[in-house]
């Protein structure tokens, strides 16, 4: 078998469980926070255990270092847990059948963990840990080949096959992250769509909600009209009918208002790695915009019982409104997110200086189809407060005309957070 086909057999193992995983979440809509993290979880141990088990793990005597592939895409997801039980696992395996010093990689698989703490704590991007890695790897490697594995084979031998192995490892590492991480976008446009779909189902229901409404309320406009109060028959027979539709009504009203009742449902999500990705998802818009957004998200995890999706949607609609409130006359356009806590409540503060409301607008922003915009439908800022009421918190507007806005959102802690 040559040494591309070592490579390509490697590299279907690796991907094969993990196109399975995110093809199950695009199938099985709706996931919870929990089924994915374990669908991710049985997906990188399968990975591991195809390539150990099925994989060639040696070419011409050399080892194929490909297992550290699934390794790498735990610290890429943030899987701290599951990352240090599979370095322990590729310790028992390298000591067992390469004949590696277990203390030499358990020193190396530190590293490892000891690089994840600082790119996280750095905010640093996914692929400066990928890098990084290799750089450590490329390292490791070398003095493994001349210590434990072929120390005494020719140097030149051990420099080709490093050199072959350490742009291999480059290539088939980053291949596999960016097919990953463009698989999780699919995923992200997949789920998008429904909601569009959804969205759609929703206008298509208010126009069969309305029609039927507006049926009842002709009956009873026709009855009216005919309706002469000096005539008792005809108020004996005509007001039941009335009253009927009316009912009716009244019904049809109460059906819809509960069809479409938003609806929560709280996990434990991590606060700091929703405000990371809302920075990186409208860091484009920022640019584009020329303004100077900071967010200034502290390094620890942040806990809390919520609907991640909601909390984005509420998150996306309070920036985007910050964006279209710039102040032409300014030079600079500028928004801050930051954190504040106490014992029982954080709080997401989003400020910015564009052009600001005067008390009269501040008094209706949040009232239902209340909008200062042309093509604006007055229901973002309503839906967003009702969001995080449900989620027991509350959302508050401060604003002068021609200084600024603040948003502060504040949500209740979890039992477990310090």
């Amino acid at each position: 078998m040559s040494y591309f086909e070592v490579i390509l057999k490697s590299s279907i193992f690796l991907i094969c469980p993990l196109s399975i995983y995110l093809l199950y979440t695009i199938y099985k809509r709706n996931l919870s926070i929990e089924e994915k993290d374990l669908g991710f979880e049985i997906a990188i141990i399968s990975s591991l255990y195809l390539i150990l088990r099925f994989g060639s793990s040696f070419y011409n005597g050399y080892p194929i270092i490909l297992f550290d592939i699934p390794l790498l895409l735990c610290y890429y997801k943030r899987k701290t847990f599951l990352a240090v039980f599979i370095s322990i696992m590729l310790i028992i395996y390298q000591s067992i059948f390469l004949n590696i010093n277990p203390f030499f990689l358990a020193s190396e698989y530190s590293c490892y963990l000891i690089l994840y703490s600082f790119v996280s704590k750095r905010k640093l991007k996914p692929f400066s840990l990928v890098n990084n890695f290799i750089i450590i790897k490329s390292f490791t490697l070398s003095l493994a080949v001349f210590w434990f594995i072929k120390p005494t084979v020719e140097f030149s031998s051990n420099l080709i096959y490093l050199f072959m192995m350490i742009i291999t490892l480059y290539f088939i590492t980053n291949l596999i992250i960016f097919l990953f991480a463009k698989g999780e976008k699919i995923v992200e446009l997949s789920n998008d769509l429904e909601r569009i779909e959804k969205e759609k189902e929703l206008r298509s229901s208010l126009f069969k909600v309305t029609h039927e409404i507006k049926n009842p309320i002709a009956v009873c406009k026709g009855y009216l009209d005919m309706l002469d109060i000096n005539d008792k028959k005809k108020v004996r027979k005509y007001i039941p009918i009335i009253k009927d539709e009316i009912t009716r009504t009244l019904i049809l009203m109460d059906d819809f208002l509960d069809y479409t009742k938003i609806k929560i449902q709280k996990e434990e999500m991590d606060l700091t790695i929703l405000l990371e990705e809302l920075q990186e998802f409208l860091q484009a818009l920022f640019k584009k915009q020329k303004i100077e957004a900071t967010f200034m998200i502290p390094d620890d995890d942040i806990y809390i019982e919520a609907d991640y999706n909601r909390l984005k949607q509420v998150f996306i609609n309070i920036l985007k409104n910050a964006v279209e409130a710039r102040d032409e006359t300014k030079e600079k356009m500028i928004i801050k997110v930051k954190l504040e806590s106490d014992n029982k409540f954080m709080k997401i503060i989003i400020e910015d200086n564009g052009i600001g409301m005067d008390e009269d607008v501040l008094n209706k922003v949040s009232d239902m189809f209340f909008t200062t915009k042309k093509k604006g439908s007055g229901l973002g800022i309503s839906l967003s407060k009702e969001i995080i009421e449900q989620h027991g918190g509350s959302m508050v507007y401060n604003s002068v005309k021609g200084v600024g806005t603040r948003v502060i959102v504040t949500l209740p802690k979890t039992l477990n957070m310090s």
